[in-house]
């Protein structure tokens, strides 16, 4: 009998998340509206924020993020080598640059250590506003020991936490921004929370989070206490600085709000498949090791990513990948080093972060979705096993 196949990520759909999109379809407001109130209200309690704004996807959080924070040419902001391009990406679009950080190759984490280096080559390419630490795979990154560096380069800390909904860090929510600015998130699908497509930003500073709204709709302001003209007339609005649409819709916003519901049902599963795979892999180890776990974090996983030497194993990782699939098994690769893409490369040229290179080439993420059975982990690791042989 042919085993279903088994992608390396998937959403997890029910008839109450159904039921909620098919209620704000039935009714007035389709685009930005109540229910992208209601979510923003319930998402920013969960993380422990006192605002969140939602907006298009975890990209436009992370570009918002820094335009509200005035970034822009002649600054400089400090991105790990191992990220999706996105966080850098952000930077670029306000006219900023960046300076990629190594990252530890048993975590793909940014350290304090490699950004201590980072910052001073930051500092010879302009002024130094940002230090944005990924929170890679739900991992959490030592925060306060960044924002610590961060500060004394006179940077503030933007938090990508798009792979980390549902994560806590020293026993508080990555999101409740004890060290940073701003956290930025995502609901693409294979993320914890599935929006379809979709994003927010978490802050405790008001005036930032005033900002943001305004720069997520055209850089409109409706409030007449905050309008240079005191016109009087409801139809009245005022455009203050220039900004995008960047507004999540009430459809996705619905989905979201129904799938936060089940946010701690989420974190626990994915946490029971991540022991199972703990499990699993230990009789082989070294030769298979999960992703070195960080202090002080309980991780709701959104990758399980394992590291493999395939020269020590006489093979190769597309080898690899090509007998798992074989097997009914998905599999990809979280992250190929951000300077090593061409655009970055023709941009600073090739730079040496030996840490980025180790932990890439050993990288392999392995199928981890609320949906998985409990006896899924051991076929993942059996395939796996079977693949490299011996």
């Amino acid at each position: 009998m042919t085993q279903r196949f088994l992608p390396y990520g998937r959403q997890a759909l029910d008839e109450q998340d159904i039921a909620a999109v098919a209620e704000v379809l039935r009714g007035d407001w389709l685009t930005t509206g109540p229910t992208v109130d209601a979510f923003e209200i319930a998402f920013a309690a969960a993380c422990g924020a006192e605002h969140a704004i939602a907006c298009s996807n975890g990209t436009t959080a992370l570009h918002l993020a820094l335009a509200a924070l005035d970034i822009g040419p002649g600054d400089v902001c400090v991105v790990p080598a191992i990220t999706f391009m996105a966080t850098a990406n952000a930077a670029r679009y306000c006219g900023a640059d960046v300076v990629f950080a190594d990252v530890d190759p048993e975590t793909g984490l940014m350290t304090p250590e490699t950004l201590d280096v980072a910052l001073e080559v930051a500092r010879l390419r302009g002024t130094v506003k940002a230090v944005l630490p990924v929170h890679l795979a739900g991992q959490c990154e030592d925060v306060a020991g960044l924002a610590q560096r961060a500060h004394a380069a006179g940077a503030v800390l933007v938090e990508d936490a798009c792979h980390a909904v549902g994560s806590r860090h020293e026993g508080e929510p990555v999101g409740s921004c004890r060290h940073s600015v701003s956290a930025c998130f995502s609901f693409h699908p294979v993320k914890t929370i599935a929006a379809g497509e979709g994003g927010a930003i978490t802050t405790n500073d008001a005036a930032l989070a005033e900002r943001l709204r305004r720069l997520r709709s055209h850089g409109i302001e409706r409030d007449p206490a905050r309008m240079q003209r005191q016109a009087g007339e409801p139809w009245w609005h005022e455009m203050s600085e220039l900004g995008w649409n960047y507004r999540l819709s009430d459809i996705q916003a619905a989905l979201a709000l129904s799938q936060l519901k089940r946010l701690d049902l989420f974190a626990a599963r994915r946490q029971e498949l991540a022991a199972l795979y703990d499990d699993a892999f230990e009789p082989l180890a070294p030769r298979i090791q999960p992703l070195a776990r960080t202090p002080d974090c309980e991780p709701c996983l959104h990758l399980y990513p394992v590291r493999i030497d395939f020269d020590a194993e006489g093979t190769t990782r597309t080898a690899v990948m090509d007998g798992l699939r074989e097997r009914g098994i998905g599999s990809q690769v979280h992250y190929i080093p951000v300077p090593d893409q061409p655009y970055y490369l023709d941009l600073y040229g090739r730079q040496d972060l030996p840490g980025a290179q180790r932990y890439y080439a050993r990288t392999l993420s392995l199928p981890l979705f609320v949906g998985m059975e409990d006896d899924d982990p051991l076929r993942v690791a059996d395939g796996l096993r079977g693949v490299l042989g011996r």
